[in-house]
């Protein structure tokens, strides 16, 4: 924190954006800014996420100018957020039942913007052990580390606080999964004023449609993002699908064919691994249905 004449300037990280206005947390307190007319003018927006310098107005109030964003070590397109380290996707093991469609557009929309994704089911407790051994093996065998936790019975909550420990991490789930329940598991000891960051932020009136930051400890954060609409991120093309589906990699240069599309060629060596169940069928068949709703977009737009 400094002082220039009147006006006291201090760093903080931007947590929430709602219509022009950015809740920045500096020093423990929580500062209602505007962004000063030179970010538009250059065609910079703010994120949530972004670590900026701020000039204090009224300290009374907590209003405030964003004066300053420091330079982004990454920036997401879809969620629009910065300073990501990882991911991870929350998906309830029954009630409702995951769609692994949605998973895996998920995990596809995370490896296309270079963002490691951890995934977590949560409901453990009600779930079938053989369902989970299932899903463990699929997710285990295509790269991702799996987490089986449950959010009401405070198990495996824990683990999912060491994989957060000293990042900033996108969490992202459907309706009903348990995301909020697993959010106030991992923020119960939240050490701000939640009765004045509520009151502040509009917490409940906004969360399905905007970011939002959490703080676990000084150096761990976590995105509450809104759930997903679109799936795909701008400049995902079908000839790129095959790059984020982590367990294709050691076999799409032993095609007998460059550019293969692992579809209907002959000795494609995605399939003859599919064969040997190396890959599981469940991320092949949504691997094909994505890449043909690529196609289909691509018809669309010629």
């Amino acid at each position: 924190m400094k002082s220039e004449g009147d006006i006291i300037q201090k760093q903080g990280k931007i947590i929430k954006g709602i219509a022009g206005f950015y809740y920045v947390l500096a020093e423990e307190k929580l500062y209602e800014c505007k962004a000063k007319g030179v970010f538009r003018n250059k065609s910079i927006k703010p994120l949530v996420g972004d670590n900026v310098a701020i000039d204090v107005i009224d300290e009374t109030e907590k209003n405030g100018n964003i004066i300053a964003i420091e330079e982004r070590e990454n920036e997401l397109i879809r969620p629009a957020v910065a300073n990501v380290d990882q991911a991870m996707i929350v998906f309830a093991l029954k009630q409702p039942n995951p769609n692994l469609n949605l998973l895996d557009k998920f995990l596809v929309m995370m490896e296309f913007q270079n963002i490691e994704t951890i995934i977590c089911f949560n409901k453990k407790d009600i779930a079938d052990e053989t369902f989970m051994e299932q899903l463990k093996t699929i997710y285990n065998n295509a790269g991702y580390r799996v987490i089986f936790a449950s959010a009401t019975e405070d198990e495996g909550v824990e683990t999912v606080k060491r994989f957060l420990k000293n990042k900033t991490t996108v969490f992202a789930g459907p309706s009903g999964v348990g995301k909020s329940s697993m959010l106030n598991a991992l923020t119960k000891n939240y050490t701000m004023e939640t009765g004045s960051v509520s009151k502040k932020i509009g917490r409940g009136k906004h969360t399905t449609r905007h970011s939002e930051l959490f703080e676990i400890d000084e150096k761990s954060f976590v995105f509450d993002t809104p759930g997903f609409s679109s799936l795909f991120v701008p400049g995902m093309v079908k000839e790129r699908l095959e790059d984020c589906f982590p367990e294709f990699g050691e076999y799409v240069g032993q095609c007998r064919f460059i550019g293969c599309a692992h579809l209907n060629e002959p000795d494609c060596a995605v399939k003859t691994a599919l064969e040997d169940e190396k890959i599981s069928i469940s991320r092949y068949d949504n691997y094909k249905l994505m890449y043909q709703e690529l196609k289909e977009k691509e018809k669309r737009y010629d």
